[in-house]
């Protein structure tokens, strides 16, 4: 009796490589592209995207050439001169967004399909989008954020994934409750990103306004400057509000459902929050009572220097170190200021100093120690400069010399050192000596009787 032997050698080859399964898949590869891309309707789209790089090279550089004579040169330094200028630099990727943009209206008159120029028009304009963050905002941080954002959403979109991936968004919803009508109201994964987006976006315009706002209201010479940083706070406070109710606005959230989150904001406020509360009220409180204001001259704890801003949370000082001191404005309150122009600017300062004893004209030392401060550029001469005689020391006669100045914010122990370098070299001229303290030991001559010691031999 014969038997068949097993196909081994057929079993091994199909676990090994599965030929079948492969040339299926390759012929479904195959119909795919005939199907999908070998047809008339992506030649035709694919022969316009090319086409529309003559178009793009013949108008760019005359659209850059129209950008930077008539919006460059008008538009006002910072954010607006650094977009007019990037927009001229893209002026070429610019022209061929617009000839695919018209390209895609043709099609679509014509009932053409236009999948492909969808595709081409998403990339080119998160392209635009990333380099243009890049050019105006020159921040690396909002350039990657620019780049990981435009990027993924316009690849999303080139290969029509990106309404299924919004609507598993919208599905990721979080229950917050009901309203009037007995609607559940409820906020989707979706409407947290768009909001955050919004708000981004508005955020970043809202601190460009204030920017400029504030740079319009320093022109104004009629305002005070406690007045100006009040508008300036006020600013910083109502324009980021209103950008993220603009936000809520857009996406279509209900601001009623905002009361949900009021008690737990109470919380954090009353538990987490106190101190940045607190400066926030003290900036308030110092603009209002005008304690200090900008380009005040200070000292806080040792700190010595002038206001050069006046912040929602702190105060900037600049010392004449040349540094910037950053205070909250609650130490203010709580630790007290030394202000030196609170009321006016002219300031008392002294330099005391001695002579010797051998001194015979000491209304001579007066009249040199007023006139080594009156000839220094920086004292006034109203109040005029004093000389006082203060006591007789260990040492020497002392003195208080005493004389005024309108600028502090330029230092004070520059001017007094001029004062003192001055009047050295008057006494110094007129031979008055100034002394330094002096000891003298005197040590008597002593034999072994007098100390009570006997020669013992």
């Amino acid at each position: 009796m014969q038997q068949t032997p097993p196909p081994e050698s057929e079993s091994v080859l199909d676990d090994m490589l599965p030929i079948d399964a492969l040339t299926s898949r390759a012929l479904e590869t195959l119909d795919w592209i005939r199907l999908h891309l070998l047809t008339i309707d992506v030649g035709i789209q694919l022969g316009l995207i090319t086409g529309a790089l003559v178009p793009a090279l013949v108008f760019g550089p005359r659209l850059q050439t129209f950008i930077t004579n008539q919006l460059s040169s008008r538009a006002p330094y910072g954010p607006f001169r650094r977009a007019a200028n990037a927009m001229a630099v893209l002026a070429t990727p610019i022209a061929l967004y617009l000839t695919l943009t018209a390209i895609k209206i043709g099609l679509g008159s014509a009932g053409l399909a236009t999948q492909w120029v969808d595709a081409a028009i998403s990339l080119m304009s998160a392209w635009i989008v990333v380099r243009l963050v890049t050019l105006v905002i020159q921040s690396r941080f909002w350039s990657r954020v620019a780049f990981y954002v435009a990027w993924p959403i316009a690849a999303l979109d080139a290969f029509g994934a990106l309404g299924p991936v919004v609507e598993q968004m919208r599905s990721l919803a979080i229950p917050l409750g009901q309203n009037d009508s007995g609607q559940p109201i409820d906020i989707s994964l979706f409407d947290i990103v768009r909001t955050i987006f919004y708000f981004a976006v508005l955020f970043w315009a809202a601190n460009l306004l204030t920017r400029l706002l504030q740079q319009r209201i320093e022109t104004v010479e009629e305002l005070s400057p406690s007045l100006k940083a009040l508008i300036g706070k006020i600013l910083n406070v109502i324009l980021p509000v209103i950008a993220l109710l603009i936000a809520l606005q857009i996406v279509g959230f209900n601001l009623a459902t905002l009361a949900v989150f009021s008690g737990a904001v109470g919380l954090g406020i009353g538990l987490g929050l106190q101190r940045i509360a607190a400066n926030f009220i003290a900036g308030f409180t110092l603009i209002a009572d005008k304690s200090i204001k900008p380009y005040d001259v200070i000292e806080i704890d040792g700190t010595f220097g002038w206001v050069t801003a006046m912040q929602a949370r702190y105060v900037a000082i600049r010392t004449r170190d040349g540094t910037e001191m950053l205070i909250p404005n609650d130490r203010f309150m709580s630790e007290g200021v030394t202000n030196w122009s609170r009321s006016d600017r002219v300031v008392r300062m002294h330099a005391p100093f001695g002579v010797s004893y051998a001194t015979e004209n000491l209304k001579q030392v007066q009249e040199l120690a007023i006139e080594a401060a009156a000839v220094v550029e920086r004292v006034v001469d109203t109040p005029a400069p004093i000389c006082n005689l203060t006591g007789f020391g260990d040492s020497s006669v002392n003195f208080d010399l005493r004389f005024w100045i309108i600028d502090p914010q330029n230092g004070m122990a520059n001017v007094r050192s001029q004062v003192l370098m001055g009047l050295w070299d008057r006494l110094k001229a007129n031979g008055i000596e100034i002394p330094f303290p002096q000891r003298d030991l005197h040590v008597k001559s002593w034999t072994r009787e007098s100390a009570g010691l006997q020669d013992e031999s």
